[in-house]
Order: structure tokens, then C-alpha cells, then sequence
């Protein structure tokens, strides 16, 4: 699917989108996800792995990437990121479309070449 480069997007418009392309919209901006690398996988696989057996039998949940967190879902809607874990405490924040409505209690990036261009 080709996205025009001077348009900016909602959230309900990114939910549409079923191409297997990796994005974040950021203030209505489309940013393109490359692909992790090996090393950064084994990164998040380990630390998905630490926080499932920590929080085991504890009400927060860890959500490794792809997994929607809408940052501003209550009235511009137009910012949707995918950090490579989360975790969640608050149930109410997660939603019937499986995203997370509002900041995550942890959010962890591993932080690459890519990832850097955005900060």
C-alpha cells in the first residue's frame, strides 16, 4: 500500500492497514520499522523472558513487539508505537482492539540505528 508522504494519519486509518509493514505513526507521521536484527531479538527475547517469569503471579503482564500503545487514543488518536516490550498493570488500559490506551507502567526499547533517527 502506498501512503502519500504529506498526509497525516489517525490511528483508525494505521488499524486499517493489513500489508505486514512494520510503522509507527508519530503525530500523524508515518515512520517505516526496518526489520531487528538477530542480536536484537535475542535482547528482547531474554528480557520478555525475565519479566514473564517475574510477573508470573502478578496482576502486570509484559508485551513484547508487535503491540499497539496509542499514546494519545482519548482525543487526537493519532500516535500509535510499537516498543519492543511492555509492561501493563492497569487492565483498563488495554482495550478491545488489544492495544494499549494511554502509557504503558514500563516501556523498553532497544535502541539501534533506526530507532535512534527518531529521537
Amino acid at each position: 500500500m502506498e501512503l502519500a508522504k504529506d498526509k497525516l494519519y489517525t490511528y483508525d486509518e494505521y488499524a486499517t492497514w493489513d500489508d505486514d509493514i512494520r510503522r509507527e505513526l508519530i503525530d500523524g507521521i508515518i515512520y517505516a520499522m526496518s526489520a531487528p536484527s538477530i542480536k536484537h531479538q535475542r535482547i528482547v527475547s531474554n528480557l520478555n523472558a525475565s519479566f514473564f517469569q517475574y510477573l508470573k503471579d502478578k496482576p502486570c503482564n509484559v508485551f513484547p513487539a508487535p503491540f499497539d500503545v496509542r499514546l494519545n487514543a482519548d482525543d487526537k488518536n493519532d500516535t500509535v508505537v510499537q516498543p519492543d516490550l511492555v509492561v501493563i498493570c492497569d487492565k483498563s488500559k488495554l482495550d478491545d482492539k488489544k492495544t494499549c490506551k494511554g502509557a504503558p507502567d514500563l516501556v523498553i526499547e532497544i535502541t539501534s540505528f533506526s530507532t535512534a533517527k527518531h529521537s
